[in-house]
């Protein structure tokens, strides 16, 4: 008889074929739940949102949603844990300090086009979400970006003024302000435009002049190689049970 390793089990074949679709329909049924818990929180907030709309919204069981999520503040704390970067296209990158730019874009890209990474940043920026847990988004952000940093400043890449956590700090606070007032303006249409003004202004007081030279501010290179590398959609529904 066949078995297959899972989860450090050894299960038989009809065991894993049962097993594997359960799998699936729970990784679709969560993604479900967080897409309507995120239309939620960005429409009403944390405060106001509730357990309610949320089912009625995803239409999902009460028992499905307390599955996978213990509580509404655990909920929202996996949607502030969406807010942070998630990786970047492969795209050649001989200066490190670009990655900072790239990340920037990534996230710029990320805000105008998914809803949940929206719904994060509004609760990490709401002050009755969470309460001392809504900072996890920025720091962890900051860090990723302070780590980047911290490799181009090995790389000698950066003017010797610059703390790399700092610098990372600043950016990460600009970028909130930034996308704030792009929300309020145009509801993030002019985002990308902004957030390139926002590294051309700050990258003069980071890289060397020489690395400056060779850093590209454009934005939308993330965005179409995001789409490029986006695997075709086959049509599957996704799963609400």
């Amino acid at each position: 008889m066949v078995k297959y390793k899972l989860g450090g089990l050894f299960l038989a074949g009809a065991d894993m074929e049962a097993r594997v679709p359960k799998q699936d329909r729970a990784i679709r049924t969560r993604r479900v739940i967080v897409e309507a818990a995120a239309g939620v929180f960005e429409e009403r907030g944390f405060q106001a949102a509730t357990i309610a709309e949320i089912l009625a919204r995803g239409q999902v069981t009460k028992g499905a949603l307390y599955f996978h999520f213990a509580s509404k503040e655990a909920l929202a704390r996996g949607l502030l844990e969406e807010q942070l970067p998630d990786g970047l296209p492969l795209l050649p990158r001989s200066i490190k300090l670009q990655e900072v730019i790239d990340l920037i874009a990534s996230q710029t890209y990320r805000l105008r086009t998914d809803p949940v990474v929206r719904a994060a940043v509004r609760l990490s920026l709401d002050e009755g979400a969470m309460g001392g847990r809504r900072g996890d988004a920025f720091t962890g952000w900051s860090g990723q970006l302070a780590r980047s940093m911290e490799e181009a400043a090995g790389r000698g890449e950066l003017l010797p003024h610059v703390v790399p956590g700092e610098s990372a700090d600043v950016l990460v606070g600009a970028f909130a302000g930034i996308q704030s007032m792009s929300q309020a303006l145009s509801n993030y249409a002019d985002l990308a435009e902004r957030m390139e003004a926002l590294t051309r202004h700050l990258m003069p007081a980071i890289a060397l002049p020489s690395v400056l030279a060779s850093l590209d501010f454009d934005l939308d290179r993330i965005a179409r190689a995001a789409l490029e590398q986006e695997p075709a959609d086959d049509g599957e529904e996704v799963a609400a049970g």
